[in-house]
């Protein structure tokens, strides 16, 4: 069910996160109905962050709790960020430009009822209900990097399932070579969108073996519960070895297509945002080094850490073998 606050309850009596109580109902149910694997306390305590998987009791109450198993072999050993810093310190351009406004202003962003548009080069096309896009994904849990062009990072603990596992169900022809995906459109709710801050809908896009990689996830929750609106929810898309604004948030539909989509980004300005915005720290950033990055969370006076090629996902590295890494970034 749907998680309303009562209208004579001010936030700050709740919590601090009451600003994100509108949930997905049908995530709640299949929850309590049992239709995903292993529960997830037990693999909170097997990543080593405990049972209340970062969140405070108000957080625990205000977001259904997922069924998800734990996935080690993709995950990393680093401490997560807290729930607090991940939910307060985003790029969600639909809800504003600084790092506060998506907090701010997603709080009454409404996730359902919602639709998936698949088309292009596929076998089955049309829109689906998220339920059916769901229903046959089982969940696990995958701590990753997660870093932003503008040198900052987090370590995040996305629950969702593989993406490639929904790509395949559409039966992409061989005419498909990259895959396109748009957040949704909708100005009443978003207030940036009333704006030209970008040109909209925001549009990502992979190249197939990208998206079909094992690392690439659909993501539906974070600390083993539904995905907040201030992180992309409903459904988002999350490729570790890639800076954030690859990740598609609200996502509404996803084109298969013969030609590299023309992502928001790139398109806004190709000097600073290449097509595959591969972590890389021998490339600068126009404005700044990505040499090093700063870990939301660490002290004032701890020192950047080095930056990873590829996110530290070396995995991913054959995907590019002979591509010149400077020009295609």
């Amino acid at each position: 069910m749907l998680i309303r606050k009562p209208s004579d309850i001010k936030p700050s009596e709740i919590t601090a996160e009451s600003v994100f109580r509108q949930r997905r109902k049908f995530l709640a149910g299949a929850a309590a109905g049992g239709l995903f694997a292993a529960a997830g306390p037990a693999a909170h305590a097997a990543a080593g962050y405990g049972d209340a998987g970062g969140l405070t009791a108000a957080d625990a109450a205000a977001y259904p709790a997922l069924q998800y198993r734990l996935n080690q072999q993709y995950s990393v050993t680093e401490k997560p960020n807290t729930f607090d810093q991940i939910t307060h310190y985003n790029n969600f351009y639909e809800f504003g430009e600084d790092k506060t406004d998506p907090a701010e202003n997603s709080g009454k962003f409404k996730t359902s009822p919602w639709n998936l548009t698949i088309a292009g080069e596929a076998e089955k096309t049309g829109t689906f209900t998220i339920e059916d896009i769901l229903k046959p994904h089982p969940l696990e849990e995958r701590i990753y990097r997660f870093r932003c062009v503008e040198a900052w990072s987090m370590v995040i603990p996305w629950v969702g399932f593989p993406l490639g596992d929904l790509l395949k169900r559409f039966q992409p022809t061989s005419a498909a070579k990259y895959v396109e995906f748009t957040t949704v459109l909708d100005p009443q709710q978003m207030p940036a969108q009333r704006t030209n801050l970008l040109p909209w809908p925001y549009i990502e896009g992979l190249r197939m073996d990208e998206a079909m990689h094992p690392l690439s996830i659909m993501v539906v929750g974070l600390y083993g519960r539904t995905l907040p609106n201030v992180d992309g929810a409903p459904m988002r898309v999350i490729s570790p070895w890639k800076y954030g604004f690859k990740g598609g948030k609200s996502i509404v539909k996803i084109r298969f297509m013969s030609t590299q989509p023309h992502n928001t980004w790139n398109v806004v300005d190709p000097t600073e945002y290449g097509f595959y915005a591969n972590v890389n720290p021998k490339v600068p950033h126009p404005r700044w080094s990505q040499a090093t990055e700063r870990r939301i969370g660490a002290g004032f006076f701890d020192q950047r850490q080095p930056t990873l090629m590829f996110n530290g996902y070396p995995q991913v590295a054959s995907m590019y073998k002979g591509m010149d890494l400077h020009r295609y970034f």
